[in-house]
C-alpha cells in the first residue's frame, strides 16, 4: 500500500461516481439507480478514509502517503499528504457525505441527479482541501468548493434562495481573493508554494503581518467569524437540509484548518502579533451570536447561530498557542461537526412532515415522537458541551487552554457556555415538551428506519467520543506538538533576525 495512490483515489472516487451518475437512465423520475450509485461511491470512500486511518503512524508528525506530480512545471506540483491533523478532517467529510445523500430520500424531487452531482463533487473538493501540500492546489480545492454549494442554496433552496446563494458566493470569494494575491507574493518571495519546504525555509518576518492578514482574510468569512458572519444564516435558512449539513459539518472547519495549517504553521511572528485580535473577535462571536441565538424563532437560524459561537470557541482555542488549547480546537471541530450535522438533520425531520421551522408550530411533539425527542435531547446535551459528550472533551480541553493564557478571556468564553444552555434547552423545551396546542402535529410521524440509522451513525460517536476521547487525541498528539514546536522555534528565530 506505501506506494498506492490512496488519497488520490479519496479525490477521485467521488467524482468516478458523478460520471457514472451522468449516464444512468431516470426510474420513474426518482432517479433510483442515481441514489445508489451515488450511496455506493460514498460508502466506499468512508470504508477507505477508515483504512487509512488504521494504517496511519501517529506515532510520526511528518506527513504521510506523500503524493507528487508534475502539473505547472517550474511552478505548481500536485502534492497531497496527511498528517493526524487532516486525517481526522477526511473522515469526518467521508462520513457525513453518505448519510446526507441518505437523507435526501424525498426531500429533493426536483433535478435529483444533478443534486447527487454537486454532493459528490464537493465532497472530492473538500477532501482535497485537507490533504493539499501545495498553496496553489489547496487554494484551488478551497475555492472550488464554493461552487457545489453555491449551487445547492441557489437551486434548490427555499424562496430567498438566489440572495443567500449569492451573498453566500460573494463574501467568500472576496476574501479569497486577497488570499489568492498573498499565495503568489509567497511565490515571489521563496520561489516555491510546496508547503513543506515553506515549513523549512520560513517566510522574512517584514511579510508576515500582510501575509497573514490575508489568508485572515480569507479564513475569517468561512471560519465565519464576526462581524463577517451573516451570510451563514442566510445560507443556512435557504439551502435544502442536506446543503446546510455539509456546510455547517464540514465547510466552515475548511477554515478552522486553514488557521492552523497557513496561519500559525506559516506565519509565526504574526499568528502571535494578532492574537488579541483573535480573542476579541472570538469573544464577540461567542458572547453576542449566543445572544442572537436566544431572540430566533426559527430553528434553522437558531442552530447557525450557535455554530458561529461554537466556531468562535475553535478559533479562540486555536490562537492559545498551547497543546490543550489546539487539541480541544480539533476535537470541538470534529464534535461540532457532527452534532451540527445532527441538529440539522433533526430539523429537516420536522420540516418534511409540517413544511415550517417555526418553533412557534411546535411544542408537545414528546407525545407522538418519543424516539425523535430521545436523539433530539443527544444532540442538545453534545452542543451544550454536557459531559459525556465529545462536546465536552473540546470546550473543556479549549478553556484549559484559554486559562493557560489569560484568565479574563477564559472568564469570559466561560459564559458562552451558559448561553448555549440556555438557548438550546429552551429550543427543547419549546418544541419537545407542554401540551400539544397544535392539532396538526397529531399527524406526523415518528422516525422512519432510515432516519434512525443517520442519526444513530451521528449519536454514537458523540456518545463514544465523550466518554473515550483517546482515539481521536492519539491521533493528533504529535501533530499538534510538532506545530508548537515549529511554531516556537520559528518565532524565536525571527526574533533573532530582527535584532540582528
Amino acid at each position: 500500500m506505501t506506494n498506492f495512490p490512496i488519497l488520490s483515489s479519496l479525490i477521485l472516487l467521488p467524482l468516478i461516481g458523478v460520471l457514472f451518475i451522468l449516464f444512468t437512465r431516470s426510474n420513474n423520475n426518482k432517479y433510483q439507480s442515481s441514489k445508489y450509485v451515488a450511496l455506493f461511491v460514498s460508502f466506499a470512500n468512508f470504508i477507505i478514509s477508515l483504512y487509512l486511518w488504521y494504517i496511519f503512524d501517529a506515532s510520526t508528525y511528518e506527513f504521510q502517503f506523500v503524493e507528487e506530480r508534475k502539473w505547472i512545471d517550474g511552478f505548481i506540483n500536485y502534492k497531497v499528504g496527511v498528517d493526524g491533523i487532516s486525517i481526522l478532517f477526511i473522515l469526518l467529510t467521508t462520513l457525513i457525505t453518505p448519510l446526507c445523500i441518505i437523507s435526501v430520500n424525498n426531500s429533493i424531487s426536483y433535478k435529483l441527479k444533478d443534486f447527487l452531482v454537486a454532493i459528490l463533487v464537493s465532497e472530492s473538493l473538500m477532501i482535497g482541501v485537507f490533504c493539499s501540500l501545495d498553496l496553489v492546489i489547496f487554494y484551488l480545492f478551497f475555492e472550488g468548493g464554493l461552487i457545489p454549494m453555491f449551487l445547492i442554496i441557489g437551486i434548490w433552496g427555499g424562496e430567498r434562495r438566489i440572495y443567500s446563494a449569492f451573498k453566500f458566493f460573494l463574501y467568500t470569494l472576496l476574501g479569497s481573493v486577497l488570499m489568492l494575491i498573498a499565495i503568489i507574493s509567497i511565490y515571489w518571495i521563496t520561489g516555491t508554494t510546496d508547503v513543506s519546504k515553506l515549513y523549512e525555509l520560513g517566510i522574512d518576518f517584514k511579510y508576515q503581518n500582510i501575509l497573514w492578514l490575508a489568508f485572515f482574510s480569507s479564513f475569517a468569512v468561512k471560519t465565519p467569524m464576526w462581524p463577517v458572519h451573516t451570510w451563514l444564516p442566510d445560507a443556512h435558512v435557504e439551502a435544502p437540509t442536506a446543503g446546510s449539513v455539509l456546510l455547517a459539518a464540514i465547510l466552515l472547519k475548511m477554515a478552522g484548518y486553514g488557521f492552523l495549517r497557513f496561519s500559525i504553521g506559516l506565519f509565526p511572528s504574526a499568528s502571535e502579533y494578532f492574537v488579541p485580535l483573535i480573542y476579541l473577535l472570538s469573544l464577540v462571536a461567542i458572547i453576542y451570536t449566543s445572544l442572537v441565538a436566544l431572540m430566533q424563532e426559527d430553528m434553522k437560524k437558531l442552530i447557525a447561530y450557535s455554530s458561529v459561537a461554537h466556531m468562535g470557541f475553535v478559533t479562540l482555542g486555536i490562537f492559545t498557542l498551547t497543546d490543550q488549547g489546539i487539541t480541544g480546537a480539533i476535537f470541538q471541530m470534529i464534535s461540532h461537526g457532527l452534532v451540527s450535522a445532527a441538529l440539522f438533520l433533526c430539523v429537516g425531520v420536522i420540516y418534511e412532515r409540517m413544511h415550517s421551522r417555526e418553533i412557534n408550530r411546535y411544542g408537545g411533539i414528546v407525545s407522538i415522537m418519543p424516539r425523535y425527542s430521545i436523539v433530539l435531547m443527544i444532540f442538545t446535551l453534545g452542543a451544550i458541551g454536557l459531559p459525556g459528550t465529545s462536546g465536552f472533551i473540546g470546550e473543556f480541553l479549549i478553556l484549559v487552554g484559554a486559562f493557560k493564557k489569560s484568565f479574563f478571556v477564559a472568564t469570559i468564553a466561560t459564559l458562552g457556555v451558559i448561553l448555549a444552555a440556555a438557548y438550546m434547552l429552551w429550543l427543547y423545551k419549546r418544541v419537545i415538551f407542554g401540551k400539544l396546542k397544535n392539532n396538526d402535529l397529531k399527524s406526523m410521524i415518528d422516525l422512519k428506519n432510515h432516519e434512525i440509522f443517520i442519526l444513530w451513525s451521528l449519536g454514537i460517536p458523540v456518545i463514544f467520543f465523550g466518554f473515550y476521547p483517546e482515539p481521536l487525541i492519539a491521533t493528533v498528539e504529535t501533530s499538534v506538538n510538532n506545530l508548537i514546536e515549529m511554531y516556537n522555534l520559528n518565532l524565536e528565530q525571527n526574533i533573532k533576525n530582527t535584532d540582528g
